[in-house]
């Protein structure tokens, strides 16, 4: 109750933040403006055996995923995203792994890549070095830009389910080569990262009763279950054949990923290649990038 009161709204904020201190599969954190919903989730996690809590500031502002690759010294940014917690739409119900991204930001303030990594990536980076455990590899920063300033949300060693699908298709550069070049001290040596024009939308498809108790076995049809058409593509994350027929077989099964002019164009392609699916037992949030394509997000300041 205690930490409640002190990061809650009686304090000024909007919201309680409690989280699950342990995996949870993205979906150990509760945000509400409802204590009695903070308090519950709260016991849940103590009851759990060694279970742990943290009760954390509520961040205001747009999130940010950015990826880093670095060889232990030099860091390079992949193209920023935003991603979508939230099962429902318009940011509502349960935090999820993710029910999708979007990039680029047209909403992203100038000079925001750079700022992410003078002030995040390169200390971060420069403190493992000076421990003498230099990190190697994928950096992933979670980051919301608040009316306070950039906040670290969270970090992550692996590039991150749904932004990476949206990132990576706009890749032009050969990614084995840039990791490569990580892994073996050279990524200063490598040329910048040549990037698609335009914008890449990935929409997630769960099955029923995610991010609960999710609805396994259900029976998924399409055209695009095995292969691309143009700049648009499916992957799979919770699938499995049954004899012939592929199923269902977790939270998360499919992500729709389309590419296009902009987002207006990305998003038609990603909804257009799930209106063509039959998956009755699968759900998708029909808003991802919509406020963005609309330019509905304000710009925040750094």
């Amino acid at each position: 109750d205690a930490a409640l009161d002190r990061f809650g709204p009686p304090a000024g904020q909007q919201a309680w933040v409690v989280k699950d201190d342990g995996l949870a599969a993205g979906k150990g954190v509760v945000v509400s403006a409802d204590r009695a919903q903070a308090l519950d989730h709260a016991r849940e996690c103590l009851a759990k055996p060694d279970g742990a809590v943290v009760v954390e500031e509520y961040l205001d502002g747009p999130e940010v995923s950015l990826f880093a690759i670095t060889d232990g010294h030099t860091a390079l940014p992949l193209q920023p995203a935003q991603d979508f917690k939230r099962v429902g739409d318009g940011d509502t119900g349960p935090n999820t792994g993710g029910m999708g991204a979007y990039t680029p930001l047209p909403w992203a303030p100038e000079g925001l890549v750079e700022a992410i990594m003078a002030d995040v990536v390169a200390p971060t980076i420069a403190e493992m070095a000076r421990r003498g455990t230099p990190f190697v590899g994928l950096l992933y920063a979670g980051l919301a830009l608040t009316s306070r300033g950039l906040r670290v949300v969270e970090f992550n060693a692996r590039f991150g389910d749904p932004e990476t699908q949206a990132v990576l298709s706009l890749l032009e550069s050969p990614l084995g080569q840039v990791l490569h070049a990580a892994a073996t001290g050279r990524l200063a040596s490598i040329e910048p990262l040549r990037w698609r024009d335009g914008a890449a939308v990935i929409v997630v498809l769960a099955a029923d009763g995610y991010p609960g108790t999710p609805v396994l076995g259900g029976a998924l049809a399409g055209p695009l279950l095995d292969g691309r058409d143009g700049d648009v593509h499916l992957v799979h994350a919770g699938t499995r054949l049954e004899g012939d027929v592929l199923v269902a077989s977790g939270g998360r099964v499919l992500g729709a990923v389309a590419r296009g002019g902009n987002l207006d164009a990305a998003r038609a392609a990603a909804y257009a290649a799930i209106s063509d699916l039959d998956a009755p037992s699968l759900f998708h949030r029909r808003d991802i990038a919509e406020r963005a394509a609309q330019g509905l997000i304000e710009r925040p300041s750094l």
